[in-house]
């Protein structure tokens, strides 16, 4: 090789080097709120086993500490954060707790509101410097990723009016947008909120709407989902009287869904997808999906299919999609795997329950992670041709319900189990 000809031959080779290097070295996507960076309950890692050797991956560690609670994790910044009530009894206090994420040492923990029978169920929300959390009571706290010292706080109840559907107390987990801090107070002038993320001043508050008799008033245990469904930036979320969704400029109300509402929990997280939005709750709600369509100056939704509680709903544990099909756990305190079709409801398969209980699932490199709330783990194939599972073993175990929904991050499996953290290595290596 001479002349032009070797030195663009060795510009090339040079030009290849410098992408392999920068694809070698790209960091590891943060996962840092609930349901991964989208809200989606996917992971784009590839690289996974596919199979699980002896139906069990490795465990890396353990550790205990982390109190009572249903949070999950999020990851970022070489951080754990998560939430647990902590202390003695009769002292006990709802905090948000960081841990480093090579050592899992606890790094900080910080208060937010009084603790509950049960714990918190906020993932907490990182943004860069910042991180916001969400107690059972309806304290709302933004502190220092590196200190855990507090910037702002507002509470529910007392700046919004806020209330829940039921029972069982205050359950999002807030969502960062841009400049925005959007949550679902549940007020009947405030029924979604957007604040100024810095200083937790008030941007807009938007007041739902007579939507009819379905469902109750308040919050329901959902967490808003962002759609640019016609082009529109929304807020859409599953709340105690249906689906509703807002405009992320100024939060005013565009439209309304309730067949699929009930007047006991609506848990789930929508799914958007394009101008589509599925929606499901159990307690024989059933399911739906709604195509959003412009009409006049606002928006409209358009129901495409309802399924029946019996054909599927989702208690809790959310449902993800991979390719053309959905995946998820079908049945009220059940986890039946269930794949439909996402654009038609036609089901591909529905398989029974390999465990006990609901359960929380994720998606990643084609294969589904299902995690019951007995404890069982099963790892399945996301595939519409058939009911496939790859691996199942069975974790330590903390007391009560294992609701926390699975996170994979860097090629390894976190679960939690109320005071227990696991980590297992999905790479195999």
């Amino acid at each position: 090789m001479t002349g032009d000809a070797g030195r663009s031959g060795l510009a090339a080779l040079a030009l290849a080097a410098v992408i392999l290097t920068g694809a070698a070295s790209a960091e590891v996507p943060d996962w840092p709120q609930f349901r991964g960076p989208h809200r989606d309950g996917k992971s784009g890692e590839t690289g996974l086993l596919k199979q699980w050797p002896d139906g069990e991956p490795k465990l890396l560690w353990k550790i205990e500490g982390l109190g009572t609670g249903y949070s999950t994790v999020s990851i970022a910044g070489g951080k754990i954060f998560t939430m647990g009530d902590l202390g003695q009894k009769g002292s006990k206090a709802q905090c948000i707790i960081a841990l480093d994420l090579n050592t899992q040492k606890v790094l900080w923990t910080t208060p937010v509101g009084p603790p509950h029978a049960s714990g918190p169920r906020c993932t907490p929300t990182v943004d860069g410097d910042l991180l916001y959390a969400i107690g059972t009571s309806g304290d709302l706290a933004c502190a220092e990723v590196a200190t855990g010292k507090v910037v702002w706080r507002k509470n529910f109840k007392r700046d919004f009016g806020g209330r829940v559907m039921s029972m069982w107390k205050f359950s999002e987990s807030p969502l960062v947008d841009g400049e925005q801090l959007v949550c679902t107070p549940g007020g009947k002038d405030a029924g979604i909120v957007a604040l100024n993320k810095k200083s937790g001043k008030v941007i807009w508050k938007c007041g739902i709407p007579d939507l009819g008799d379905a469902g109750k008033d308040g919050a329901a245990y959902s967490s808003i989902v962002v759609s640019e469904a016609c082009g529109v930036r929304q807020y859409v979320q599953n709340m105690g009287r249906g689906v509703v969704s807002v405009a992320a400029e100024d939060g005013r109300f565009l439209w309304g869904y309730t067949k699929v509402t009930n007047g006991t929990a609506n848990v789930p997280n929508p799914h958007v997808r394009g101008d589509y939005v599925f929606v499901t709750n159990n307690y024989k709600a059933g399911s739906a999906l709604l195509k959003i369509r412009r009409d006049g100056d606002g928006l409209r939704a358009d129901e495409v299919y309802h399924l029946d509680g019996k054909q599927f709903e989702n208690h809790h544990g959310g449902v993800v999609v991979g390719g053309d099909h959905l995946y998820g756990g079908h049945g009220g305190n059940r986890g039946a795997p269930v794949c439909l079709e996402f654009l038609t409801g036609k089901i591909a398969w529905k398989a029974e329950a390999p465990a006990k209980g609901s359960a929380a699932v994720i998606y990643a490199d084609g294969h589904l992670v299902f995690r019951y709330q007995t404890g069982p783990v099963c790892l399945i194939q996301a595939t519409p041709e058939a009911y496939k599972v790859k691996g199942r073993f069975e974790p330590p175990t903390g007391e009560g319900p294992a609701w926390p929904h699975p996170v994979i991050h860097d090629g390894k499996l976190y679960l939690r189990h109320r005071d227990l953290l696991m980590c297992y290595n999905l790479r195999g290596k």
